[in-house]
């Protein structure tokens, strides 16, 4: 049996994985959560799941969320010290790091420093500070398993090949809800219609991360350092229908595709139960159902922000910690309503031609740079 520390419990990718445990309660079980502001949820998670700690984003919040526990026993920690204490525990044998942005990578790195199995859905990890952190995983001789359903699939196209005869890496993005709105439309839209995702139900910043398409650039930073590929290697192509995940193209021209339903448990449980496949209950995929499967070239206008992450992987060092650390500021601020749709990424730019890249020698000097990030972001904002 695993014993698992949930980070981001209360997000999309956290509620996934407690119906997985739920489902298979004799090989799984939690020892610790962590979450943020959504306490009601967390107690009834805690009530259910009876973790023996769990974390959350303030102390002062203790006091609330001891009061919704009424009776109900866990040590309660705060901060991102306590994400970490929750992460590094003795008993834990797998980090399952769900936090969104930023906020997951102390922990996560912390995860892999203390030599734990993660099963890795916070790609802002290895956005950020992706060569310290693969270097930290191999010195502990970290086993790292993707959980985004891209970095899922190409691990699984990657299973039983020889990687030096991968030519391509190709990863599949749907387009999001304004694939086909006319341009001169798209600084006109709407928060509740950039939320409206055609396929898949994920946490609001995500959401809009794949309308602007900045997602598949993060996605494509995460890749160059999970699987140790040249971004020259990777490609992005639209594939409005979700159901090829990704796909890896071989020196022989030959290209293995994963396929199947969007459904983010399937690869949360290819994760936890590696190299095992489970059966989750959930539907097959039927082909016959679709007809047909499209696969578009990525129009540059229509997505400049693939380009602002190809660009921050081109300049290296500390430039994809301000790439990521501007884009949650600018996201921040489309959801409040204080600038519009096609500002967004607008404000990474302007962000980025502010910043001179640097090879960091620790976290502490990524974390430096993501704090002017946001600072610079939110002055540009003013």
């Amino acid at each position: 049996m695993k014993s698992i520390a949930l980070l981001g419990s209360t997000g999309s990718i956290g509620e996934s994985t407690l119906a997985l445990v739920r489902r298979f309660p004799d090989r799984f079980r939690l020892h610790g959560l962590v979450a943020g502001k959504n306490l009601k949820r967390l107690a009834s998670q805690i009530k259910e799941f009876a973790p023996k700690c769990v974390g959350i984003k303030n102390e002062q919040d203790v006091p609330r969320l001891r009061k919704l526990l009424g009776n109900q026993r866990v040590e309660i920690l705060w901060g991102e010290p306590g994400a970490a204490t929750v992460a590094t525990a003795d008993e834990v044998d797998v980090v399952l790091a769900a936090i969104v942005g930023g906020a997951g990578l102390m922990p996560t790195l912390a995860a892999g420093r203390a030599g734990k199995e993660i099963a890795l859905a916070n790609k802002e990890a290895l956005v950020m500070a992706g060569e310290i952190f693969v270097k930290a995983a191999k010195e502990k001789r970290v086993r790292l398993l993707p959980v985004d359903s891209e970095h899922s699939a190409i691990f699984q196209c990657l299973q039983g090949n020889r990687r030096e005869e991968v030519d391509k890496l190709i990863l599949t993005a749907s387009g999001g809800p304004f694939l086909r709105t006319p341009l001169r439309l798209l600084h006109k839209v709407t928060v509740a219609q950039a939320l409206k995702h055609p396929n898949w139900k994920m946490g609001r910043k995500i959401t809009i991360d794949s309308a602007t398409m900045m997602n598949k650039g993060l996605e494509v930073v995460e890749a160059r350092w999970e699987f140790d590929v040249e971004p020259s290697r990777i490609d992005v192509v639209i594939h409005p229908q979700s159901v090829v995940h990704s796909m890896v193209r071989y020196q022989d021209g030959s290209i293995i595709a994963q396929m199947g339903i969007a459904d983010m448990r399937i690869p949360i449980a290819y994760a936890l139960a590696y190299p095992q496949r489970l059966n989750g209950g959930w539907r097959p995929l039927d082909l016959t159902r679709y007809g047909e499967l499209n696969f578009l070239s990525v129009e540059k206008k229509r997505y400049p922000a693939l380009g602002l992450a190809y660009n921050a992987l081109k300049e290296g060092g500390t430039m994809p910690a301000v790439l990521n650390a501007a884009n949650e500021v600018a996201v921040d601020a489309f959801l409040d309503g204080r600038i519009h749709f096609r500002e967004i990424h607008r404000i990474i730019e302007k962000t980025m031609l502010g910043h001179i890249p640097n090879h960091p020698r620790d976290v502490e000097e990524i974390l430096d740079v993501d704090r002017w990030a946001r600072e610079r972001a939110e002055s540009l904002l003013k």
